[in-house]
């Protein structure tokens, strides 16, 4: 379970903005219990023993392979964590369905299989199933006798969904829907038993179906994909499909819904296996950099391979305190309501929709540049197929397009935290007015604290999102939803400071109850990582500026008085943090 907030108020998605948190009241990866811990050892000795080596018949696209792997995840629990219990799942918390999603990072492409199957292939039915929907359906989701999928996109549309055109038309009998069309990127299409089918009811009311493989319903050829490449992602063609009125998913004309608020979680869960990766990527580069011999010495003795190894190891660090607190938070407000009304559940999800995007985008490209930064390590074999850099480089590059494209989730943080200002759910400019009216800034940190300057710059950079924030919406008034660049600058500023604040807490948790001793490393990576983040907020804020103000003054005065600049030696301090990852032989924090 979730650290308790000790009698504080559960903070709102969005409100790390305008609230200071304590350290006690977030939870952080060490919280993990050992009960945990053993579901992760469980799934992670799976992988290792039963998937790994049977790759050639994953690559093979062999479905009697995906399919037998799957019943066994299905005895193992690793399909039902998020069911509930009633319907023959677990019904655990955030946190178990994290650690365990961390542990499938081993083998991406089988990732791709379970995931699509837990997230996007069952979920649905679970928040917006009948009774006799989730009874029919979730113990065979659960064992992984049937295996889910899900069916949105269409050649003609992406992210822009509603612009569907596959239709439903009701039989002359009232008894079933006839659906026409055509799915794309339809993960598990190859082989999957039912899918969450999305299709205009009369060509306008866009609604979700559950519908089970039979006649009508034909996969396409396999699709040749760049990575990931052992999962099955096929088109799907309905003609003449019949699919009985009980099948309808949640309300008609309400598919937006389903569709897009499950996408919540599947971002949370993108963001464990995004931890997984990075952590197998450092791995993998320390290994090999320890036995790769240049000049005489190993190459993880050279200082520009160190900071590589050392920026992968500071984003693994920060990328799970960002996910682990959300989790955390998202955990203890589900404790509030009733987690057997799944309207509940996920209206309670939904409240962390910035956090959810901030995870998404933040740890995909953080991901991003570690895979980069993997191949150039290894330098030429890390070219070759027979080495893990390159097929890491190619299955990352699909984290920044599914659930969501980075883009749209940039958008989806800006106009979240617009919509609940505009509510009055989060005083976003009441808190910039104060700030603008004020000659300073409040900061939790006192002087003479270890971190007394960190938070320092987490609290300017608060101050410059908030400012910019008010200066956009000043400015751009009712035209604010079409000036996508000054919305993802204030998307990215909101993901840097929520990262600083989270890394500076789960490492301030940490020496509380271990001592500064023990958190020396952890320590360091704070202090380089605040520093560089906040800078790319200053620029980011900046650029607001330039492009707001007519004369360039005022809002860029303000920035350069919130800017708290406090060098420290980060060469020295980098150099640290890579000699305790190559001392371990991989990522150690």
């Amino acid at each position: 379970m979730a650290s308790k907030p000790g009698g504080a108020h559960s903070p709102k998605g969005g409100s790390f903005l305008i609230e200071n948190h304590g350290h006690e009241h977030i939870f952080t990866p060490e919280d993990v219990t050992e009960e945990q811990r053993m579901f992760a050892r469980t799934a992670e000795e799976f992988l290792r023993k039963e998937v790994i080596p049977r790759e050639d018949g994953i690559y093979a696209k062999d479905y009697a392979v995906h399919r037998e792997l799957m019943l066994k995840c299905g005895e193992l629990g690793l399909l039902s964590i998020d069911i509930p219990e009633k319907y023959g799942g677990l019904g655990l918390n955030k946190v178990s369905s994290a650690v365990v999603g961390e542990q499938f990072a081993l083998q991406a492409s089988f990732a791709g299989t379970q995931s699509s199957h837990v997230n996007i292939g069952t979920l649905p039915i679970v928040f917006f199933g009948t009774e006799a929907q989730k009874r029919k359906y979730l113990p065979k989701l659960a064992s992984g006798e049937w295996i889910g999928a899900y069916a949105l996109t269409e050649p003609h549309s992406g992210s822009d969904a509603l612009a569907a055109r596959t239709k439903a038309v009701l039989s002359p009998g009232g008894k079933h829907y006839i659906l026409n069309g055509q799915k794309m990127w339809i993960t598990n299409g190859g082989f999957a038993d039912l899918f969450t089918v999305f299709a205009k009811v009369n060509g306008e009311k866009f609604t979700a179906f559950l519908v089970e493989r039979g006649e009508g319903l034909v996969s396409g050829h396999e699709e040749k994909k760049l990575g990931l490449d052992g999962s099955s992602t096929t088109a799907l063609m309905l003609e003449d499909c019949r699919v009985p009125v009980e099948n309808v998913l949640g309300e008609i004309g309400m598919g937006h819904k389903v569709a897009l608020n499950v996408l919540n979680i599947g971002r949370l869960k993108l963001g464990a296996r995004s931890v997984g990766t990075i952590k197998l990527s450092l791995g993998e580069s320390v290994r090999y950099a320890k036995e790769r011999r240049q000049f005489g010495r190993a190459i993880a003795e050279f200082g520009l391979i160190k900071k590589k190894i050392a920026d992968m190891a500071i984003v693994a660090y920060v990328g799970e305190a960002i996910l682990y607190r959300t989790l955390g938070m998202i955990d203890d407000a589900l404790e509030l309501v009733d987690k057997d009304d799944p309207q509940q559940v996920l209206a309670t999800v939904e409240g962390f929709a910035p956090e959810c995007s901030i995870i998404k985008i933040w740890l995909t490209e953080a991901l991003a540049g570690v895979v980069d930064e993997e191949v150039q390590i290894f330098g030429g074999y890390g070219f070759s197929k027979d080495y893990p850099a390159e097929r890491a480089y190619r299955d990352a590059r699909i984290a920044r397009i599914y659930e969501g494209t980075n883009e749209i989730n940039r958008i989806v943080i800006a106009t979240q935290l617009l919509r609940r200002a505009k509510k009055g759910d989060l005083p976003l400019m009441e808190a910039a007015e104060r700030i603008a009216g004020s000659s300073s800034i409040n900061a939790p940190g006192q002087a003479g604290d270890s971190f007394a300057d960190e938070h320092r710059i987490v609290a300017g950079a608060k101050a410059m999102t908030l400012l910019s924030f008010r200066e956009a919406v000043n400015v751009y008034g009712g035209e604010i939803r079409e000036e996508q660049e000054a919305l993802g600058l204030i998307a990215e500023m909101a993901a840097e400071t929520y990262a600083m604040e989270s890394a500076l807490l789960r490492t301030e948790k940490l020496i509380s109850k271990r001592g500064a001793d023990q958190a020396a490393v952890q320590s360091d990576i704070v202090r380089i990582f605040t520093r560089e983040a906040a800078a790319r907020v200053e620029r980011a804020a900046g650029t607001i500026a330039s492009e707001t103000a007519e004369d360039g003054e005022g809002l860029e005065e303000l920035i350069d008085k919130l800017a708290h600049r406090a060098p420290i030696k980060t060469i020295r301090a980098r150099r640290r943090v890579a000699d305790a990852m190559i001392d371990a032989g991989k990522y150690c924090l």
